[in-house]
């Protein structure tokens, strides 16, 4: 103990009259007027509910829990908010490690008090079973480096903490349906907590009897100072709470003015909360939105495609290409291919519907139907072939043909050819066949 009193930090008389000195004339160490407070940022960590302040030389860090407990017995359907202070030899060797001492109580409280009993947090929505389970919401302040104003300073990284805070969602099961089941954030979003307004504490520092008073004193100052007041409101000027601190008096005009001083600080420092706030909600919903690169659907898809039409255009021109080498139907060969082509052309925009073209019509043979559904140059050479035994030619005893109008010649018993409308088939064909070969035969006998 007494090797820690004597590391710590004492403040000469000459530094005391100069501080004082400077204040009578509105100036200040530091520079800034009496109204002015130093800059804020606020930080904000990568787990919900854990900021950071730094308030000039004042550094505060904030972080929130939550757990189900149960209830109190004259509140069962309210859930409890409880504030917890740490203050570190590392931040001001007069503070002592191990329990909290009289700055960190008042601390405690000051926040507590502008939180709590202001109603700023809405309590009974942290309730899941009404006089069995509710949620016990924890704010932990850690004092990193005390520059002055630590009432300030912690009570915005209370707010900001408690703003990004988000508690798990509950569902109730069970046979009784009595059961609580709290789900995994990766399962159902977490929520936030219900907060109506937020309370900003403004601290005062009064010099000379009272006569003089300062905003966001530092730690210089605080050594100086012969009282303080700490006011807690928010924007729209409502008082939540006020804590006076230090023996010197203030005389009621005072309090009065350091409370329209401290309901336009609320608004301004609220400002920066929700601006800091929202930013980090930005930048959290950016966090957690899934982005597939396009270079997976190009790998699915696009290179099939390109080799199905590169494939139907080599084999069209292969088919092409045989075809035309084949002596004697060259013509026949290309128009089926080409035929084929459109339509599969036609096939691929063609939804389908019934179709009006009768394979069975007149002058249509069935095998060059077959023939154009089947490809290569051999269906076309069985197709010639199969046309040919359809159509053939007759010879009357003096060696002339007699074609009918459909293509085939018929001869008589007279020799006399005959034209027939009626189209034959094969098995008439092969029947003249024979009986020219019998006629042969005899001759030659």
């Amino acid at each position: 103990m007494d090797q820690r009193l004597a590391n710590a930090w004492r403040m000469t008389v000459n530094e005391k009259k100069f501080i004082e000195t400077a204040l009578l004339s509105d100036l200040r160490v530091d520079g800034r007027r009496p109204f002015d407070y130093r800059r804020i940022t606020i930080k904000f960590g990568s787990k919900d509910g854990s900021s950071e302040v730094q308030l000039g030389e004042t550094h505060v860090m904030g972080y929130v829990t939550s757990q189900l407990v149960q209830p109190y017995r004259d509140r069962p359907n309210e859930g409890t908010l409880s504030i917890f202070t740490e203050f570190s030899p590392m931040a001001d060797p007069t503070f002592e490690a191990g329990r909290p001492g009289e700055s960190a109580i008042e601390l405690g409280r000051v926040i507590d008090r502008g939180l709590r009993e202001s109603r700023a947090v809405d309590m009974e929505s942290l309730c899941v079973i009404a006089g069995k389970s509710v949620w016990a919401v924890r704010v932990d302040i850690h004092i990193l480096d005390n520059g002055g104003n630590l009432i300030d300073a912690a009570n915005i990284a209370a707010l900001a903490a408690l703003l990004t805070f988000r508690r798990p969602e509950c569902t109730l099961g069970g046979e009784n349906s009595q059961d609580v089941i709290v789900h995994d954030p990766e399962v159902r979003e977490p929520l936030p907590l219900t907060i109506h307004h937020l309370p900003v504490a403004v601290t005062f520092a009064f010099f000379g009897e009272g006569n003089i008073m300062v905003i966001d004193p530092t730690h210089k100052e605080e050594a100086v100072m012969g009282g303080r007041m700490t006011a807690t409101l928010n924007s729209n000027g409502d008082i939540c709470a006020v804590q006076k601190g230090g023996g010197e008096g203030v005389i009621s005009s005072v309090v009065m003015q350091c409370l329209r001083i401290a309901s336009i600080k609320a608004a301004d420092i609220t400002s920066k909360i929700k601006n800091a706030v929202d930013a980090y909600d930005t930048e959290r919903a950016l966090r957690k939105v899934k982005r597939h690169p396009s270079s997976v659907a190009q790998k699915v898809s696009v290179p099939d495609v390109i080799m199905k039409e590169s494939q139907l255009d080599e084999f069209i021109r292969q088919k092409a290409q045989m075809v035309t080498e084949e002596p004697g139907v060259e013509s026949m060969g290309t128009e089926s291919l080409s035929c084929k082509r459109d339509a599969n052309s036609i096939g691929r925009a063609f939804t389908g519907g019934p179709s009006n073209w009768d394979p069975y019509s007149k002058s249509i043979s069935m095998t060059s139907v077959r023939a154009q559904t089947s490809t290569g140059p051999m269906a076309i050479k069985r197709e010639h072939e199969a046309m040919d035994i359809q159509k053939p030619i007759e010879s009357n005893p003096d060696g002339r043909t007699i074609p009918d109008a459909s293509g085939s010649s018929i001869v008589d018993g007279s020799g006399v050819g005959q034209q027939s409308n009626t189209p034959k088939s094969l098995k008439d064909a092969v029947k003249v066949k024979s009986k020219k070969k019998t006629k042969e035969s005899s001759t030659a006998m």
